[in-house]
């Protein structure tokens, strides 16, 4: 049964910086993509990171390239998402996901139940 479990959110002033953390297990990753997703006006889920899990290739939505870094430590099966330069806009739940897609919320299997993200003004 995998699992994906998020950690790290919480309440940070505008500029500011936080790190999320992901644990997963149940199953190898090495041929999925591990992403960031969060909801938005209009969408379930908009896309935020991606990462291939066997060769760290990376995506991000053009609203934080620059800003935040997905990473991942394969010993640990550990997806990361380090949030810098943190807006009011940036406030919302992130969702971990595991599977086949890149940017596409329903290319993903398997979600965490996320953690709370909130940027004060």
């Amino acid at each position: 049964q995998v699992q994906l479990v998020e950690s790290g959110g919480g309440l940070v002033q505008a500029g500011g910086a936080l790190r999320l953390t992901c644990a997963a297990s149940g199953r190898t990753f090495s041929s999925y993509f591990m992403g960031w997703f969060r909801p938005a006006p209009g969408k379930e889920r908009e896309f935020v990171a991606a990462i291939s899990w066997s060769g760290g290739t990376t995506y991000y939505a053009d609203s934080v390239k620059g800003r935040f870094t997905i990473s991942r430590d394969k010993a640990k099966n550990t997806l990361y998402l380090q949030m810098n330069s943190l807006k009011p806009e940036d406030t919302a739940v992130y969702h971990c996901a595991a599977g086949r897609g890149v940017t596409q919320a329903y290319n993903y299997n398997y979600w965490g139940q996320g953690t709370q993200v909130t940027v004060s003004s």
